[in-house]
């Protein structure tokens, strides 16, 4: 369930980029309006107001708010304002130029299968490259098969298992790796990139259950480095994807220092549809409202942006 709160009856998409540029003129540019309208409009009213605001100002408002707007604020909006795939895609790209591996397994791995094939669209028409290619430049070993992988074999979405194909998946898992000298990485990477969510939590369940620990616990003993993360949040997303990314919020913000750019990732990425479960899950596991968490490592209008798209604090 998404946290976006949209009026019952918003402004047009000529008025939104009306006040918007109202807000940019004069001394200094008034945040608080600019963040209030664009935190409140989903992925389809910010396309309609970006086609206006060229239309009557000839001007890109993308790159208006990268002039007026600096810092983490900025770099929030500018995420915001693209619909979900084209957000993926420029993460993606800006992760891989980067050469930041663990956010692009992070972002690859908990999409979607049809979300990963519409995404290698959208990737290819902004910037005339295949996301394969990236990967296969950037990627290396056991990691960039089962990114690959994942990547490119379709999954079934729904909620059927093959009870009697999970139990042997979990014993052939089971022989690739714990019960021999060694690990057999082609069978995980075929398993995990094959079997959609609700097979894979079935495997677990079997595994668990036939040799006394889960199947995480054998992957982490197993395998290591990226690949060990591809599968680990293959699994953790299979099981729960809101469990998983509160992991993340918790994981960005514990410690000494915020992790910012996993902040925003996680919170905007999510924001459209499921960050209520998110917010849910992070309160039971951590005792501690999200909204609250978020209040305490983040400042300024860039707080009051990330706290307008959670909605109410609960």
């Amino acid at each position: 369930m998404a946290t976006l709160n949209v009026p019952p009856v918003p402004p047009s998409p000529r008025d939104d980029a009306i006040a918007l540029y109202t807000a940019f003129k004069g001394f200094g540019c008034d945040t608080g309006v600019v963040i209030n309208i664009l935190a409140h409009r989903d992925a389809t009213q910010r396309a309609y107001i970006q086609h206006e605001f060229r239309t009557m100002y000839s001007t890109d408002l993308l790159k208006r708010l990268s002039s007026e707007l600096s810092g983490k604020l900025e770099t929030a909006v500018l995420l915001w304002m693209h619909d979900p795939a084209g957000r993926d895609a420029l993460i993606l790209r800006q992760c891989l130029t980067a050469e930041n591996l663990e956010a692009t397994t992070e972002v690859l791995c908990s999409r979607t299968s049809s979300q990963l094939q519409y995404l290698r669209q959208v990737y290819h028409t902004k910037f005339g490259v295949y996301l394969e290619h990236e990967i296969e430049r950037y990627a290396s070993g056991d990691h960039k098969k089962m990114l690959l992988a994942y990547l490119t074999i379709p999954r079934s979405e729904g909620p059927e298992v093959n009870r009697e194909i999970a139990e042997m998946d979990a014993k052939v898992l089971y022989k690739a790796g714990e019960k021999r000298l060694g690990t057999d990485e082609k069978t995980f990477v075929q398993i995990f990139s094959e079997r959609s969510a609700a097979h894979l939590t079935a495997v677990d369940h079997y595994y668990n259950s036939m040799y006394g620990h889960s199947l995480k616990k054998a992957v982490k003993k197993e395998t290591s480095g990226n690949f060990a993360l591809s599968l680990l949040t293959i699994l953790q997303f299979s099981a729960n994807p809101a469990k998983y990314f509160a992991k993340m919020l918790r994981k960005a913000m514990k410690g000494l220092g915020t992790d910012d750019t996993r902040l925003i990732r996680v919170i905007v990425t999510r924001a459209e549809i499921d960050l209520q479960h998110i917010k849910a899950e992070y309160l039971k596991k951590y005792k501690k409202t999200l909204n609250d968490a978020v209040h305490s490592e983040t400042s300024g209008h860039y707080r009051a942006f990330l706290l307008l798209l959670l909605g109410p604090n609960q």
